[in-house]
């Protein structure tokens, strides 16, 4: 069966997809064929309806009925998540009265910043590209997300929020729903199973091998060194990206259950598959 699989240029998603885009967990059944974007153009084409599984941000299931949430392969915080960063002279105090540059409308770091802070004034911006126009002036503060959480320092600018630790004093400790992988649900209930075991015994795979899976996921390190990038991908590559578990569908309910108390995100129906 032809199937296309979208996921990010990202070193996280990369080392999830080793087992399976490297044919180390051979199938008889799926041909995989590989679609990158990044995440705020898969949210888009997700919409769309464009591809048969991809990645996309939690918060873009508002909008993508055609698809269910996989049990597997999902990035969740564990206490932490995107964080806003600033200026080192910045007062956190004014920060609902800033300009926020953020990663896309429909990412999960946006909706967990309104959760947390309310509505704000924002502009678009590339996330490779966020910490720069802060540390130049051209906004306020930028929303920061994958390894930029931890590499935003070199750019001489300050964490200011940290969206995962509210999140989990929040919650009591839920885990933080950021992104996940979604399939059609035309699909049917047999091959949802089949995939998602699949996705999972990949993802096991490079957690039993992580050092040649952060080799592949090297590709997309974006000029950073092996030690940061396999210290990003332990941080999103956890025992809830495995299997979700009922944590993890339990926080992907509760943010939805929260934005639309805030009138942040429409009613509908969210599909999540079995369990594994």
């Amino acid at each position: 069966m032809r199937i296309t699989v979208g996921h990010t240029p990202d070193a996280d998603d990369a080392f999830m997809f080793y087992g399976m885009l490297s044919e180390l967990i051979p199938s008889s059944e799926f041909d995989i064929v590989e679609v990158i974007d990044d995440i705020e153009t898969l949210n888009q084409r997700a919409k769309k309806g464009d591809l048969d599984v991809t990645a996309v941000s939690v918060h873009a299931c508002a909008s993508t009925p055609d698809y269910t949430i996989l049990r597997s392969g999902g990035s969740f915080g564990l206490g932490y998540g995107p964080i806003v960063v600033a200026q080192n002279n910045f007062d956190v105090r004014y920060i609902s009265d800033s300009k926020i540059a953020i990663p896309g409308r429909m990412t999960s770091a946006y909706l967990l910043l309104q959760l947390m802070i309310g509505r704000f004034d924002y502009v678009e911006m590339d996330f490779t590209k966020i910490p720069s126009a802060v540390a130049d002036g051209i906004v306020d503060a930028g929303l920061v997300i994958h390894e930029g959480q931890v590499t935003y320092a070199q750019h001489g600018i300050a964490k200011i929020l940290d969206t995962g630790e509210w999140w989990d004093k929040e919650t009591g400790g839920l885990p933080v729903p950021l992104g996940i992988n979604v399939i059609k649900t035309s699909l049917g209930h047999d091959v949802i199973h089949r995939f998602d075991s699949y996705l999972q015994n990949s993802i096991k795979y490079g957690l039993a091998n992580s050092q040649e899976a952060v080799k592949f996921a090297m590709k997309y390190g974006r000029g950073n060194d092996s030690k940061l990038i396999e210290k990003f991908v332990k941080m999103y590559v956890n025992p809830v990206t495995v299997d979700m578990g009922e944590a993890g569908e339990k926080a992907i309910r509760r943010m939805f259950h929260m934005a639309q108390d805030a009138d942040l995100v429409p009613e509908f129906e969210l599909r999540v598959a079995p369990r594994l």
